[in-house]
């Protein structure tokens, strides 16, 4: 039975993945920030099967506040072996080429307030010896491109951190998992048209799962993205910049 933690929980891809967890009869504290939903969401896997369905609230940019919730999570299943950071915010990238204020609140969700919670998480579970750490970022932080460089650069530092903290722990038997998933259809992008590439949160939950039972480093979410990226990639800078995507 695995304890595990899941922050931004009523994601729909966080939502997916715990209903497979708690079918495994895991124990598992969801954190968000609307209780209500928090509350909903654990009712049913409790139905589900998870032996333990607890809640915490938190805003995630209440950088104060992340100590108290791992400690409220910790209590509440008896421990932590395994964490999935699923928050964050897709970026409305015209806004924040025009306000500095907007750039700094989309940074703070999407890549400090990650990195914060990393740091506690990957400090208790060094000293335990044990530990999956398991975070969503994106192929859009595979390269910036002018429809998103903002949410893509944000996921690109989140990706770099954690390819330092995997090589930071490896001898501590953590395991550190960097989650890239493409299109998927949620809520958060249902105003974008829908094509081949995009996938439903189920499927991305079954390869989230499949990547921490084998302690995965990254994995591309559905797989075919890994070659995508890798073509993206590879475009020379003098062709890229003259693209539209």
């Amino acid at each position: 039975m695995r304890r595990i933690i899941i922050i931004g929980a009523t994601s729909a891809i966080a939502e997916a993945t715990a209903r497979l967890f708690a079918a495994r009869g895991d124990a598992l504290c969801l954190v968000g920030r609307d209780a209500s939903r928090l509350a909903v969401i654990a009712a049913d896997l409790g139905v589900r099967g998870a032996v333990r369905a607890a809640t915490a609230t938190l805003d995630v940019t209440d950088f104060a506040a992340h100590a108290a919730v791992l400690d409220e999570a910790e209590r509440e299943l008896g421990g932590l072996d395994t964490v999935l950071i699923a928050h964050g915010t897709l970026s409305n990238q015209s806004e924040c080429e025009t306000s500095v204020d907007a750039l700094r609140r989309e940074y703070d969700i999407n890549a400090l307030s990650v990195m914060a919670l990393l740091t506690p998480i990957a400090n208790r579970f060094a000293q335990q010896g044990f530990g999956d750490i398991a975070v969503i970022s994106s192929v859009a932080g595979d390269r910036g491109r002018m429809s998103n460089y903002v949410y893509g650069s944000a996921k690109a530092a989140v990706t770099a951190f954690l390819s330092g903290l995997r090589q930071r722990l490896q001898k501590s038997g953590v395991n550190v998992l960097t989650i890239k998933p493409g299109f998927v259809d949620t809520p958060m992008t249902r105003d974008f048209p829908k094509g081949a590439l995009w996938a439903q949160p189920d499927t991305i939950a079954q390869g989230i799962v499949k990547a921490i039972e084998k302690r995965r480093s990254v994995v591309y979410l559905p797989w075919f993205w890994l070659g995508i990226m890798g073509v993206i990639r590879s475009v020379p800078e003098f062709v890229f910049k003259r693209l539209r995507l």
